[in-house]
């Protein structure tokens, strides 16, 4: 990949010097750390927007479901999933 962005920041003196330390002592340039650091940011933050949309869309369509009068109340969810423990635990 061709490097062709010149990235600029400001940080502590200390931070800077332990990061160049730790960098040095893992024999990889430092450059190579914080393009590997953005990388991992970068997928991060797309999965928790996947996720986010993909939970937002399952309570849309759950919230869609009881609009209908298709959904169940949670009395009538604990009483069948009680019926089920019970069955299990009966070994019927």
């Amino acid at each position: 990949m061709t490097k062709q962005a010149v990235f600029t920041m400001k940080l502590e003196h200390d931070l800077r010097a332990d990061f160049m330390a730790e960098a040095e002592a893992a024999h990889r340039p430092a450059s190579q750390v914080i393009r590997e650091l953005m990388r991992e940011y970068v997928l991060r933050q797309r999965e928790a927007r996947e996720y986010d949309e993909f939970l937002r869309r399952k309570v849309e369509a759950g919230r869609g479901s009881l609009r209908l009068g298709q959904g169940l109340s949670n009395d009538e969810v604990e009483a069948e999933f009680s019926a089920r423990r019970s069955k299990l635990h009966d070994g019927t």
